[in-house]
Order: C-alpha cells, then sequence, then structure tokens
C-alpha cells in the first residue's frame, strides 16, 4: 500500500522526469466542477467523474497555481518526515514568501493555500489529514463512550460542560467501549449544549455531536467511523430551511468539492430527524417563522433539484411546503414550548416513533 510520502514522491519524481526529458513539466488532476460529479444510485453517494485537466509549468495561467502545489507538497512531506501536523493556517504562513528577486508571493491569501491542498488531496489521492494538515476543532461529543486518542484513554461522559473537541484527523482514535443505542448529530452547538446540559445522553443511552454550522471532515469520519465500527444509527437534527437540509445531504450523500474522498467521509446510513415542515405544523411554530430571503429561495431550487433528491417523495414534500410558507425555522423555536421541551418530549417522541426522513 503507498503511503502519503510515497504519493509525494511520485509527484516529485515525475516533475522532474519532465524536467530532464526537456518537457514542459505538467500536473494532472480531476476536473473539480458539478459537471465531474456522479451520483452513484447503488452507494446512494457522489463521486468523482474521469474528466481531467493538466496544469503546466509554462503556461502563464497555470505558473502559479502549479508552483503553490508543488510548495504545499514540499511543506507536507517536511511534516510527514519529521511526524509533525500543521493547521491550514500554519502551512499559509510557511508557504507565504516573496519569490527571490520579484515582487511576487508564493500566496496571497490563505485561500490560495487552501485551494493548493485540495489539489493536493487530489493527485496524491490523500486526505490532507493524512498528509499531515489539519482544520481547526469546531465540533463537541459527549456519551458513554471510551476512546484512546495518542495513548490517552477518554472517557466523553466525564468532561464537563464542554464535553470532547473533536480534532481534524480521527483516524487513529481507537473505541475502546460504546453503551450507546444511537448518535444524534446537530448543526448548532447551543443546541448540544441544552441536550448535554439536560443529560439527554445519559437519559437515553446515546451519543450527542454538534458542530457550528457546516460539519467539519472530522466530525463526518468520526460519524463515518461511529456508524460503521459501533452500528449506530445516525440522525441528524437541523433547522428547517435550505441549508439545514444541505447539511444533511452532504452528510449523507458527500460534497461536491470532497467528491473525491466521500468513501472516507459519507454517512450513508443517517437520517432526517428534523426539523421538518410537519413539526412546525404540529407544534404550531409558525408564530416563529423567519421569512425567506433571496438566497434561501435559489438554495431551495438548487437542492430540490438534485439527482439524490428529485425522486424522493418525501423531501419533495418538504420542499414543497418551504416553498409555500415562504419562511424558515431554526431548532431553538422548539424553546418557546419551554427550555427542554427538545429533550423531554420533541426526540424522543420522534425516535420513539421513527418519525425521521431517509
Amino acid at each position: 500500500m503507498t503511503t502519503a510520502k510515497q504519493s509525494l514522491e511520485k509527484i516529485g519524481k515525475k516533475l522532474v522526469d519532465d524536467i530532464e526529458k526537456g518537457k514542459n513539466p505538467e500536473i494532472e488532476l480531476p476536473v473539480r466542477a458539478l459537471s465531474n460529479i456522479i451520483y452513484d444510485k447503488k452507494t446512494c453517494t457522489l463521486t468523482m467523474g474521469k474528466n481531467i485537466a493538466k496544469r503546466y509549468f509554462f503556461n502563464v495561467a497555470h505558473a502559479k497555481k502549479f508552483m503553490q502545489t508543488v510548495e504545499v507538497a514540499a511543506i507536507s512531506k517536511n511534516l510527514l518526515e519529521e511526524g509533525k501536523h500543521a493547521s491550514l493556517r500554519d502551512v499559509f504562513y510557511m508557504a507565504k514568501r516573496t519569490i527571490p528577486n520579484t515582487k511576487v508571493n508564493i500566496v496571497d491569501e490563505q485561500s490560495e493555500s487552501d485551494k493548493a491542498i485540495e489539489d493536493l488531496e487530489l493527485i496524491s489521492e490523500n486526505a490532507r489529514e493524512m498528509l499531515n494538515i489539519n482544520a481547526n476543532k469546531m465540533g463537541s461529543v459527549a456519551g458513554k463512550v471510551i476512546i484512546e486518542d495518542q495513548g490517552d484513554r477518554i472517557d466523553w461522559s466525564k468532561l464537563g460542560s464542554g464535553g470532547w473537541s473533536i480534532p481534524s484527523n480521527v483516524e487513529n482514535i481507537k473505541f475502546i467501549k460504546a453503551n450507546a443505542k444511537y448518535i444524534v448529530y446537530m448543526e448548532k452547538a447551543a443546541v448540544w449544549e441544552r441536550l448535554h446540559e439536560d443529560k439527554f445522553w445519559d437519559k437515553h443511552e446515546c451519543i450527542i455531536m454538534s458542530s457550528q454550522g457546516q460539519t467539519t471532515r472530522g466530525i463526518r469520519r468520526l460519524l463515518q467511523r461511529m456508524q460503521e465500527e459501533l452500528g449506530l444509527p445516525v440522525y441528524v437534527l437541523t433547522d428547517f430551511d435550505p441549508w439545514g437540509i444541505y447539511i444533511y445531504s452532504v452528510l449523507k450523500y458527500g460534497s461536491i468539492s470532497l467528491a473525491h474522498i466521500t468513501e472516507k467521509l459519507a454517512v450513508s446510513g443517517c437520517k432526517f430527524l428534523g426539523i421538518t415542515a410537519d413539526d412546525i405544523l404540529k407544534y404550531d411554530l409558525k408564530k416563529h417563522f423567519i421569512k425567506f430571503e433571496e438566497n434561501d429561495s435559489k438554495r431551495l431550487a438548487q437542492i430540490s433539484g438534485y439527482d439524490w433528491f428529485k425522486d424522493n417523495k418525501d423531501f419533495q414534500r418538504q420542499f414543497r411546503m418551504m416553498k409555500e410558507f415562504k419562511a424558515k425555522a431554526e431548532i431553538q423555536a422548539m424553546s418557546a414550548r419551554g427550555i427542554s421541551f427538545i429533550s423531554e418530549k420533541y426526540l424522543p417522541d420522534k425516535i420513539k416513533n421513527k418519525d425521521w426522513i431517509e
């Protein structure tokens, strides 16, 4: 099996070979665009198509991106050799310098080094975490689970009000013991804090996990591993809006920008728990509606046309009702029924009655 370091060395040797043969050094990488994304109906996940783009060093339009990719590859190789990890921000500063005898920087903004890292993932066929490059921690988890992380045993049920902070790289975490029936993932940290304070995970023998908005790669990978290795169902709780359903879509099917590593991130068995249009009516939440803005309507039109949603009658019904309401609602609207309504009534009833959408 080829290691990440060997993959980077292979890229470097290929470029040296081009130079020695007098060829214009080139890098091949899959086209990262919707036009090159395929929805696999068998696995219910997004995969990368076969369209390939070439980037040449001696091409004015390609030269800077070519250089940035090679620079990031060199940084990653050094990290792997030293056995150390760097954040996305670290890599930006490591790459940011002026090319000798010019006024041109290799990178000017972090967005440039971030894109170069994404390109390197495609070229090397290794996720950035395997290249020893990590993102910031942006998630929390609690439950009756004991893990081992770098030799330390960590009990997720005994970490106070903040829970365990989920790292970017969860590949080497070992599950020692897990006493849980299911996992509830929610997009909002504030909702997680409510469930944690109410000890929802203890009363209902489950695991609660959150991010702050869009799900991080570390969270997606951890959810996938717990679903597969611990055999736990995953329920997704989001706002009633197109963005919440998009978060669910990314979790379940994968994302367009990361289709090249869908098999490592997609939580294909997860179920959409809510909030749904039916919950809005059942719990009389219309008074807490937030009117749609133009970008909400555009996002709704976009996701309702996704291949993986087009033939799903349950989701199409939700989309129609959302369009009719011309409004959205936050999870926290449930607090109008009582501060602990979500943990004492809403979630227990939904899960008991199997009131979810797949």
